[in-house]
């Protein structure tokens, strides 16, 4: 209500200067969000920093990997699209804060920037992500969601979590994918954006996800190529799960 509010009078010019900063310092500070655990104000905004995510979506990264812990699930944590890490900054920032060492998390990102979409990959409004993708690309990477293999380890080690316990696993993941696995999962997270690649995850990591584990799809809800492989999918193996509405972009579930 409060957010609707105040792109009301964003959009229409009938904020001051004051008001603008104050609107969105309340989102960052959580002033809107007075729910949200004190433990996680104390960890959420060095992981804002280096995520795309809103403060609702990450707070479900912190709320199920708490809950993922407390009971006894077994399994890792695995992000595809990682960007910077801040994600699985707040995982293994929450795991520590649990006193849990030993669980794997698992990085699949190409570190190049975004993969090449397709013509399936167009977005709530029917706009192309082709010639967005065309306009960042450079001759090693693309400049869309790049952030190189060097900062996201810089990133992830910066939480105190072991090192030994974080896989990096760089390229496509179509290219990756199964060639490196985890052996059970607890939280997969899918942020590649694009139809073939989310479609490749879902083939190659649901099936690991344990039961009662949690799945995100982060752009469920932005871009029409990840829905279209999340529901092509979950159509061709019968799988009845109901996906509950993080924001407006991302959507979770539990496996059934």
């Amino acid at each position: 209500m409060l957010k609707s509010i105040g792109r009301i009078i964003l959009k229409n010019g009938l904020g001051s200067k004051i008001f603008r900063k104050f609107y969105f310092l309340s989102l960052e500070d959580g002033l809107l969000h007075p729910d949200l655990d004190e433990d996680f104000k104390k960890m959420k905004d060095i992981c804002m920093q280096n995520t795309m995510t809103t403060i609702e979506n990450l707070y479900h990264v912190y709320r199920s990997t708490r809950y993922i812990i407390e009971k006894n699930l077994p399994g890792d944590f695995v992000e595809c699209g990682v960007w910077k890490g801040g994600n699985l900054m707040m995982v293994a920032m929450t795991l520590k804060l649990l006193k849990v060492t030993d669980r794997k998390i698992y990085l699949y990102d190409t570190f190049e920037g975004m993969s090449k979409p397709t013509e399936k990959d167009v977005d709530l409004k029917n706009e192309d992500a082709k010639q967005v993708w065309a306009d960042n690309q450079k001759s090693d990477h693309n400049e869309w969601c790049y952030s190189a293999l060097d900062e996201v380890k810089s990133n992830m080690y910066n939480t105190g979590y072991p090192k030994e316990n974080m896989i990096f696993v760089k390229g496509m993941v179509e290219d990756t994918l199964p060639k490196t696995l985890p052996k059970q999962i607890a939280l997969l997270r899918c942020d590649t954006d694009w139809f073939e690649s989310t479609y490749h995850e879902l083939v190659h990591l649901y099936p690991l996800l344990i039961k009662g584990g949690f799945l995100v799809i982060d752009d469920y809800g932005h871009w029409q190529g990840a829905r279209e492989a999340v529901d092509q999918y979950f159509k061709e193996n019968n799988i009845n799960m109901f996906l509950y509405r993080i924001d407006y972009s991302a959507r979770g579930g539990n496996k059934p």
